[in-house]
């Protein structure tokens, strides 16, 4: 009987964690969606200037996602937790109360240091209280949460400003923030391993980026290289092959194969090996950019909807269990840290790099070009598994 609860992933605080994340999330990925509609239509700014919605937001995150491993030390991680979020809601207030497009821009910048935080926290302690022989299959289901909000944010998002007004919008997620900074507040946290630290921001290179993670971190990289070109770009080429009508539907496609896969590869992780999920996740993700390239019909367009929800979803979590894995329990924020940094850093460099290409060789090429990118991911990831097996490493 002792044996069953030390081994059970959906405790009370865990699940407190997974609508603590969903909430964060829900709010990003909704509005990611609508804020460019409300700075073109409502604020009257150009398409470029709407993309630097997410560009300003995204930087900020990957400025202070170094720090945040340390942050969470020194403070603590429910009390990191705590005020992020508090501040994460005051920015997402502040919606409904600022006009000016630069002002924007800023509140944009802040609300992506916060978020940066939570989601570093909020992960880090997920880790912290899944069992360790179910590792894989317990951050497995914690990811489940950010592949709801993926549809639910954009879903309701849309819904809101095409029934009622963007003040609403901001209202109701204002609301979900605040529920979830009231969860946040009930995760007890007692019982978990508090690292030793100096009570003092003193920062070292061990203190920005977990060594032992980096590996790992540096090939997630190259996967977010890689999904940059279904994250910024899928819309506009959704429109380009006349395919607009279910782009919605192509994100539900995408999620649910995620979350439908999730037991079932986080189980193999852990039973088997990352190994068996990893390889076979990036050559269905490698299909699925492949077959986007190609795309000519809806058929087509949400198959390849499929393979990337099946790849991506493998790969991703499976990467960020192996980073945890790879160092001392108490260094967990720092591993978490460094992963979430390197694979940011990925998105940004693919939207950037391949905004390029579509340009210049259009948007097939951006999903060939991510293709190859995942080829490259696939060869390196083989050279390490080699690697460790030449060191006698098990588990991998």
């Amino acid at each position: 009987m002792q044996q069953e609860e030390n081994t059970q992933i959906w405790t009370k605080r865990f699940i407190s964690l997974f609508l603590i994340n969903i909430s964060v999330f829900f709010v990003f990925y909704g509005l990611v969606t609508t804020l460019p509609l409300y700075a073109i239509g409502i604020l009257h700014q150009t398409d470029k200037e709407a993309g630097l919605l997410l560009s300003s937001f995204l930087l900020s995150a990957i400025i202070v996602r170094p720090f945040s491993g340390k942050l969470l030390d020194v403070f603590g991680k429910k009390k990191l937790l705590v005020l992020s979020i508090v501040g994460y809601f005051v920015c997402t207030v502040l919606y409904l109360l600022i006009d000016p497009f630069g002002l924007l821009l800023g509140l944009r910048f802040i609300q992506g240091i916060f978020f940066s935080i939570i989601t570093t926290a909020v992960s880090s302690l997920a880790a912290d209280i899944v069992p360790k022989s179910r590792k894989g299959a317990g951050l497995g289901y914690f990811a489940m949460s950010t592949n709801l909000a993926v549809v639910i944010g954009p879903f309701v998002g849309l819904l809101l400003i095409q029934y009622s007004s963007f003040n609403v919008l901001f209202i109701v997620m204002s609301i979900c923030v605040l529920a979830g900074g009231l969860l946040a507040i009930s995760v007890n946290t007692d019982d978990l391993p508090q690292p030793a630290h100096q009570g003092k921001l003193t920062f070292t290179f061990g203190d920005l980026l977990e060594r032992r993670a980096l590996p790992v971190a540096a090939i997630a990289s190259l996967v977010a290289f890689a999904y940059a070109s279904v994250l910024s770009f899928l819309s506009v080429y959704a429109q380009q092959k006349d395919l607009m009508a279910i782009a919605s539907v192509f994100y539900a496609v995408f999620a649910a194969s995620m979350l439908i896969t999730r037991p079932y590869t986080g189980k193999l992780y852990d039973t088997k090996g990352a190994q068996y999920v990893i390889i076979p996740g990036i050559i269905l993700f490698a299909i699925g950019l492949v077959m986007l390239a190609f795309v000519s019909g809806p058929v087509l367009f949400l198959a390849a909807a499929i393979f990337v929800g099946f790849g991506y979803g493998a790969v991703t979590t499976s990467l960020q269990a192996l980073a945890v894995q790879s160092t001392a329990h108490t260094r967990s924020g720092y591993a978490t840290a460094t992963y979430f940094t390197m694979f940011d850093l990925g998105i940004a460099l693919g939207s950037y790099i391949l905004g390029i290409v579509a340009v210049q060789a259009g948007y097939a090429s951006v999903y060939l070009t991510g293709a190859g990118v995942l080829v490259v991911v696939f060869i390196v990831y083989l050279l390490r598994l080699a690697k460790i097996k030449a060191k006698n490493v098990v588990h991998i």
